[in-house]
């Protein structure tokens, strides 16, 4: 099995992380979150991930709910592909959308 982790930043406040295990070609389990760095630490903004049994987006608040969205993917290399890459071009709009809810209160 191999595992993979890396982290990309995204911006002057952001990241994304990654990690993956790997059997042969098949992802079996995985996470990429986008996170920001405010007040001094890291607060998850768009998590995708395996747990639970099947790929699925949650999507956190900055008072720590948390909305799911199962994927509509049952291949986690599919599933995997696509949360990449709707980070690469969506993290902005997570960014703002965060922070709505964050100066708001």
């Amino acid at each position: 099995m191999k595992i993979t982790e890396y982290v990309i930043p995204l911006g002057s406040d952001g990241r994304r992380r990654t990690y993956h295990k790997r059997l042969q070609n098949n992802i079996v389990e995985f996470v990429v979150q986008y996170e920001l760095f405010i007040q001094d630490r890291w607060h998850p903004v768009v998590r995708y991930d395996t747990s639970h049994g099947f790929a699925h987006k949650d999507i956190v608040t900055c008072s720590g709910g948390v909305t799911k969205h199962e994927l509509p993917f049952a291949d986690y290399n599919l599933a995997l592909t696509f949360a990449e890459k709707d980070l690469k071009e969506n993290w902005l709009r997570y960014r703002e959308n965060f922070l709505k809810g964050v100066y708001r209160k």
